[in-house]
């Protein structure tokens, strides 16, 4: 069915500070707090365009945001030259695990032959996400027989001792530049840091049903009520989308992009592309960050879910 989201406006803009922040407020990716504030830790770039971690906390009144204080920042930043994360890291899921927090973050190198080739780590952060250290100086998922390229964002749910990883990865790379077909996989883990990636593909490319579709990517996913799974991701075709699918297992999914609908005008930071979802649930009502035009240059938004709208 039908999911009707209001943007409530933007919640951060970037700006240059002169040290760590140059640009962009990318991939925004929420913690809910047990005071109900909402943590929200996003992707900025510095001058050399390498990626850090930064956060800023809102609260949420039903369809009314303000943000608490100014931005935090930088949390955690790429590692040394070489590292599979010395060029930028970018955080994309948060998972409480007793006093701290379990950072799942990409890790960027930067190519010659392609542009980039990425892999998927782990920093462990103070209960406040203060500050983050990485969990080793090697990928939890790296090159695997299944992930046999560049990977993408990860998104990663606990359920009791289980832990599921939804992320991009490259199947392969097209004769030049951005030629890519980059879809979504998933992993488990028995403890959140050892993972395994699982053959096969939960999200393809839409195919003969959308041949402009080059990538699916940053998935975010909920166990709704019932049991069963909601999903929401970024398209690239070639400009950036929202899409959407559902499953019953977290394994086999349908999809229903067209599902994902807003309503009003459209703001002057977000009227090109809405992109990179994180959707989360506080205090009865449904709620979706979002990155605006140029993926995260212009900053990110937030949108609530119209009560009348299922997100099955």
């Amino acid at each position: 069915m039908v999911q009707t989201w209001r943007p409530l406006g933007r919640v951060v803009a970037p700006f240059s500070n002169g040290s760590w922040w140059h640009s962009h407020a990318s991939y925004p990716t929420p913690l809910v707090r047990d005071d109900g504030r909402v943590s929200v830790f996003f992707s900025v770039r510095d001058a050399s365009n390498r990626s850090c971690l930064a956060s800023v906390d809102i609260a949420l009144d039903d369809d009314r945001f303000s943000v608490l204080g100014a931005v935090r920042g930088p949390l955690f930043t790429p590692g040394t030259r070489g590292a599979f994360d010395g060029d930028g890291v970018t955080v994309t899921s948060i998972v409480p695990d007793g006093d701290r927090l379990l950072a799942y973050y990409l890790g960027w190198m930067v190519g010659a032959s392609v542009p980039f080739s990425n892999f998927i780590g782990l920093a462990i952060g103070d209960a406040e996400g203060t500050r983050f250290e990485r969990a080793s100086v090697v990928p939890v998922i790296g090159r695997t027989p299944v992930t046999p390229l560049t990977l993408g964002y990860p998104w990663v749910l606990r359920q009791g001792e289980n832990w599921r990883m939804w992320f991009g990865s490259h199947l392969c790379w097209g004769a030049q530049d951005l030629d890519m077909v980059h879809v979504i996989q998933q992993a488990t883990s028995p403890d959140g840091r050892v993972w395994l990636p699982q053959d096969g593909v939960v999200i393809p490319l839409a195919g003969e049903d959308d041949r402009a579709e080059f990538a699916v990517s940053r998935p975010a996913v909920l166990r709704e009520a019932d049991g069963t799974f909601s999903m929401w991701y970024a398209r690239r075709r070639p400009g950036y989308e929202l899409g959407f699918a559902a499953s019953a297992d977290g394994i086999q999914w349908r999809r229903s992009d067209d599902s994902v609908r807003f309503v009003g005008a459209a703001e002057d930071w977000e009227d090109a592309e809405r992109t990179y979802p994180a959707v989360f649930d506080h205090r009865g009502r449904r709620y979706m960050l979002y990155n605006g035009n140029g993926y995260g240059r212009t900053g990110f938004g937030i949108a609530v879910l119209e009560p009348r709208a299922d997100t099955r």
